[in-house]
């Protein structure tokens, strides 16, 4: 299960006894795997300044969730046809995900703890705010160039009346600067290859003799030459449209097909030129995103349990990782084993019923210990 619970409670000799408690119930019923999650003595500055920085850090959270879940989305666009692959492109730090989760260390070098709690959380919102600027600038650009280059592959697999003729048509098949003549394609059905033989000559006047020659086929019909006098041609279409012959609009011009054949190569080529830089940026950014935003989980346990258990700080954070069929046990379990931090707010998740006045938390999960939920289950690929 891809879905982790990280909860602190005060870390007094009462609550690590609680702690204690809590370990070896969940472990002997195989309710979740626990291990500690080490946040450093940051520096916490006025309560007035939490209260802010704790709404603040809910909206970062959510944003650097949705910039890296678009990067891992993102991922699996570019690699197309190996979307099986994308997993391994989702690592942190070098490590799979739950690794760097359950061996959480604080980054001192990026983050300094030394500065106030809002520069820590500025400079996370900015470091994911650019990391989403770059995405939407590297995912237009290689987008266009993918687009362009499906649209034009997708006239060469069409069938023969809707597709390109650029790579079947050759300069040699046409009779061309001719003041009388012209060649026509026609599209005759499989079935229709006889009646076509026998009868084009004839369907009006003026159409030169054995000048049919079969240039193309596919799995419906073929594509037919024919040489006839200009003065004739909307004649000869209205006869063959009758004989369900299909006549392609079509001029040969040879700088025209090359252009096509040369944009097709060329957008071909940037789509592979462009494929391992952005991949390889893809990779690398996610990991930044994905490791911002558990700093910024950390920071909001932080603060919570600052303002939850006061001062001075001291608290014990855990990270929980439940069973899946165990998720209700394990709950009822925390709530019991934690209760008396906040009575009030036990009793209600006891009973649902239960109404309390002034404590309206618009849906938002409440316990009696800080809890966060870290959801990976959007980025399982299987």
């Amino acid at each position: 299960m891809s879905e982790f619970w990280l909860i602190s409670a005060p870390g007094d000799k009462t609550n690590m006894q609680a702690w204690e408690r809590m370990n070896a119930v969940t472990s002997k019923s195989n309710l979740s795997s626990n291990s500690k999650f080490h946040i450093p003595d940051l520096k916490v500055g006025t309560l007035d300044a939490l209260v802010g920085l704790s709404d603040e850090l809910g909206k970062l959270d959510s944003f650097a969730e949705s910039v890296m879940k678009k990067i891992a989305q993102y991922i699996g666009e570019v690699l197309e046809d190996s979307k099986d692959k994308v997993q391994e492109n989702l690592l942190a730090n070098g490590v799979d995900l739950i690794s760097y989760l359950t061996r959480f260390e604080w980054d001192m070098a990026k983050y300094p703890i030394k500065q106030p709690l809002k520069n820590i959380s500025e400079a996370l919102s900015k470091q994911v705010t650019q990391i989403e600027t770059d995405l939407k600038t590297r995912s237009t650009a290689y987008n266009n160039i993918k687009g362009n280059l499906q649209s034009l592959e997708k006239k060469t697999v069409g069938n023969l009346l809707t597709r390109t003729l650029a790579d079947i048509v050759h300069k040699e098949d046409f009779v061309l600067n001719s003041e009388y003549l012209i060649t026509l394609l026609v599209v005759v059905p499989k079935s229709s290859y006889i009646q076509w033989q026998k009868t084009y000559e004839s369907l009006s006047d003026m159409v030169v003799p054995r000048s049919t020659k079969m240039i193309a086929e596919d799995a419906e019909g073929g594509l037919f030459t024919v040489t006839l006098f200009r003065k004739v041609v909307d004649d000869f279409k209205a006869k063959a449209r009758e004989n369900r012959f299909m006549v392609r609009e079509f001029h040969f011009d040879e700088k025209e097909l090359k252009c096509e054949k040369e944009e097709l190569m060329k957008l071909a080529s940037d789509k592979k030129q462009q494929y391992g830089p952005l991949l390889r940026w893809l990779k690398v950014n996610f990991s930044e995103a994905f490791v911002a935003w558990i700093h910024v989980k950390a920071l909001r346990v932080f603060v919570e349990s600052v303002l939850r258990y006061g001062l001075p700080v001291n608290f014990q954070a855990m990270l929980l990782q439940p069973n899946r069929k165990s998720v209700k046990r394990l709950r009822d379990v925390l709530n019991v084993v934690f209760k008396h931090l906040d009575e009030v707010a036990a009793a209600s998740i006891m009973d649902p019923g239960m109404d309390i006045p002034g404590l309206q938390l618009s849906n938002q999960e409440y316990y009696p210990y800080v809890y966060f939920k870290i959801d990976l289950s959007l980025l399982d690929c299987s």
